[in-house]
C-alpha cells in the first residue's frame, strides 16, 4: 500500500513538474521585426512587454516580409511584421495565421525613387532600366501595379530584387537606376534622387496597402493573454504618438529607440514617421481595417499577384485570415 501510495505522489509530482515544464516552454516567443520606422520600437526598448507578461521575447529583425513569412511557415516565428502584399501571399497559400493589428497605414512612406541623371522623369521612362526592391514586399507590389496602370510591360523593365540594406549599397555604388522603397533607406537615397510615385498616390487608384501584425493561429489560441497584451501595449505606444508625436525631436528617447531597433538616422526619424497613420484600438475594428477593409485589401491584393503569376491561387474568402478577437479583448468587448 505504501509502495503504491509513493508510486501515485511520484506520479502526481511527475505530471505537475512536466505541466510545468510545457507552461515555462509556452512563455517564450520569437517576433519577427523589420526596419519601419513605428512606435513599436519604443515597446522593444522599454522591455515592457517582457515584464508585464513574464514572456521571453526573441526580437529577430529581417529584411523583408517575405523572409517573415518564410520564417512563420517554418514554425521559427510565432508573430511577424509584414507588409499587406506578403500577407495576402501567405492567406492565399493557406498559410495558419491570423492578421490582429494594423501596424501602420502606409500613406506617403513608400515611394519609388529615381536617380538623378538617371534620364527617368516618368513610369515609361523605366523601360530597359534597373529598379531595386525587396519581392513580395508592399514596395514591390505597388512597382508592379503603377507599371501596369502606366501601361509598362514589367518585362520591359529589370526589376532586381534586393533587400533594403542591399538596396542603399547598390544605390551608393550607382548599380541601380530606380528603387521602390521605405524608411530608413528612402531618406538615405532621396538625397540624390526624386520620387515619381508614392504608396499614397497608388492607393488613391484603387490598391491600399499596409503594414500588419499576424500571428501563427495555434499559438495564438494557446497564449491569448499574451496577444492581448501585445494589443494594449501596441495602442498605447500608437496612442503616444498620437498625441505627443510633435514633440518627438531627435534626441527624445521615443526617436532614439526607434532609430536603433530600425538601424536609421535619428535626425531622420521625425519626419519619416510622420508619413505613417496609425488607426487606433476603435478604427483597428472599424469596418476600414480588422472589420472587413483589411480582407477586402487581402483579396484585391491576391487577385493582381494571381494575375501576375506571383501566387497559384485566390482565397475565397480572406476574413478567414483576419482576427478581432484580440483588439475587441484589449478594448474590453
Amino acid at each position: 500500500m505504501t509502495s503504491k501510495r509513493s508510486l501515485l505522489r511520484w506520479l502526481s509530482a511527475a505530471t505537475l513538474f512536466a505541466s510545468t515544464a510545457l507552461f515555462a516552454q509556452t512563455k517564450e516567443v520569437t517576433f519577427a521585426y523589420q526596419d519601419m520606422l513605428v512606435p513599436l520600437r519604443t515597446i522593444i526598448e522599454s522591455g515592457e512587454l517582457e515584464k508585464s507578461t513574464g514572456y521571453k521575447i526573441n526580437w529577430r529583425q529581417f529584411g523583408g516580409g517575405g523572409d517573415v513569412i518564410r520564417a512563420m511557415a517554418s514554425g521559427d516565428v510565432q508573430i511577424g511584421e509584414a507588409g499587406s502584399s506578403p500577407i495576402a501571399a501567405a492567406a492565399s497559400q493557406g498559410q495558419d495565421i491570423k492578421l490582429f493589428w494594423i501596424l501602420d497605414d502606409i500613406g506617403d512612406a513608400e515611394a519609388l525613387i529615381v536617380r538623378n541623371g538617371s534620364g527617368i522623369n516618368g513610369w515609361k521612362d523605366l523601360k530597359g532600366k534597373k529598379v531595386a526592391t525587396p519581392f513580395v514586399s508592399t514596395s514591390h507590389y505597388q512597382l508592379l501595379v503603377g507599371l501596369k496602370l502606366e501601361g509598362v510591360d514589367p518585362r520591359d523593365v529589370n526589376v532586381v530584387n534586393l533587400r533594403p540594406p542591399e538596396i542603399a549599397a547598390a544605390w551608393e555604388r550607382g548599380d541601380i537606376d530606380a528603387a521602390f522603397i521605405w524608411d530608413p533607406v528612402l531618406s538615405k537615397i532621396k538625397g540624390n534622387g526624386k520620387a515619381i510615385a508614392t504608396s499614397a498616390s497608388i492607393g488613391k487608384k484603387g490598391y491600399p496597402t499596409f503594414d500588419g501584425l499576424v500571428v501563427n493561429a495555434k499559438w495564438a489560441a494557446a497564449n491569448e493573454g499574451f496577444v492581448v497584451a501585445l494589443v494594449k501595449a501596441l495602442n498605447k505606444a500608437d496612442d503616444e504618438y498620437r498625441k505627443q508625436g510633435a514633440k518627438w525631436s531627435a534626441d527624445s528617447p521615443q526617436i532614439k529607440a526607434i532609430a536603433k531597433w530600425s538601424k536609421a538616422d535619428a535626425k531622420d526619424v521625425p519626419a519619416a514617421i510622420a508619413l505613417y497613420s496609425f488607426p487606433d484600438l476603435k478604427e483597428q475594428l472599424s469596418n476600414k481595417w480588422l472589420g472587413g477593409g483589411a480582407a477586402q485589401a487581402l483579396a484585391k491584393t491576391a487577385v493582381f499577384l494571381k494575375e501576375q503569376g506571383r501566387i497559384q491561387e485566390v482565397k475565397p474568402d480572406y476574413n478567414a485570415y483576419v482576427s478581432t478577437v484580440y483588439a475587441r479583448k484589449a478594448l474590453g468587448n
